[in-house]
């Protein structure tokens, strides 16, 4: 009797196991459910009026999408920008939905906001489920998911994007962890300004049709930009002074965000 019992319990504990989604099904599955949606960054979703309680007056800029820094040229043009992060662990802020934010570096998308050139990589959360997808979009075309790498939690990437033309750039993600990188080069009949360089945490989009709404956003817990720069037609910059931008949603700020030298930290609160 006791080894029918034993056995039963490993014969159960067995199928659970089998049961429980790879990071790979979890991605397929996520492209599944984004079949009949498009995912989709957004330029810069300004809040003209943020709510009163907020007390941390040096930020310029609040949003309900956007998190981060943004350089905005006066007169040079921004001809690429790059930094490097840690995937983080999303967790879940409640409730059994999937909830996301993504890390990313682009090129226009706020004081310009007719075209973004872009790359990054979501990291989203079900319960205590994670999965990540590397991502590029050259808006307004929805993003597209890259294939040929994979992430994990506390892997080390780098992300760059490229302008070759005003309607045409180069998109780049590399896992220093793993050693792999892929890159995309895209082009839109959108035309770049090349005026705005970031380094943004973003809740993004998922779209049917014209119907557009934010996704749940998670708690990422930080992403730290490290060897943040921008390359101008001048010469090589730092986010030094640029514009800081939190997110707030709901007369709520979910974010604190800060500067020095080369990096731009973010940090969900």
């Amino acid at each position: 009797m006791m080894f029918t019992t034993a056995f039963l319990v490993q014969a159960l504990l067995a199928s659970a196991a089998f049961a429980i989604p790879t990071s790979k099904e979890r991605a397929a599955s996520r492209r599944a459910r984004r079949s009949g949606a498009t995912r989709q960054s957004k330029p810069v979703d300004r809040i003209t009026s943020p709510t009163s309680e907020v007390s941390n007056a040096s930020y310029v800029e609040f949003s309900s999408n956007w998190a981060g820094a943004v350089l905005v040229a006066s007169t040079a043009t921004y001809k690429s920008v790059t930094g490097t992060f840690t995937v983080p662990t999303p967790k879940s802020t409640g409730g059994s939905s999937e909830q996301c934010a993504t890390a990313w570096v682009g090129i226009d998308g706020d004081t310009c906001d007719t075209a973004i050139l872009q790359t990054g990589v979501d990291f989203c959360v079900t319960g205590s489920s994670v999965s990540y997808d590397g991502w590029y979009e050259f808006y307004p075309a929805a993003s597209v998911d890259f294939s040929g790498i994979s992430f994990s939690t506390g892997d080390s990437v780098t992300v760059t994007a490229t302008v070759i033309s005003t309607s045409e750039g180069t998109l780049t993600i590399e896992n220093n962890s793993k050693g792999t990188t892929v890159t995309k080069t895209v082009s839109s009949s959108a035309k770049l300004c090349e005026t705005n360089a970031e380094w943004i945490v973003e809740d993004f989009e998922e779209c049917e049709g014209s119907d557009c709404e934010l996704v749940p956003f998670a708690n990422f817990g930080s992403i730290e930009f490290t060897g943040a720069s921008a390359t101008t037609s001048s010469g090589t910059v730092t986010p030094a002074g640029s514009t800081l931008i939190e997110i707030e949603q709901n007369n709520e700020v979910l974010t604190t965000v800060s500067q020095s030298g080369s990096t731009v930290s973010i940090v969900y609160v």
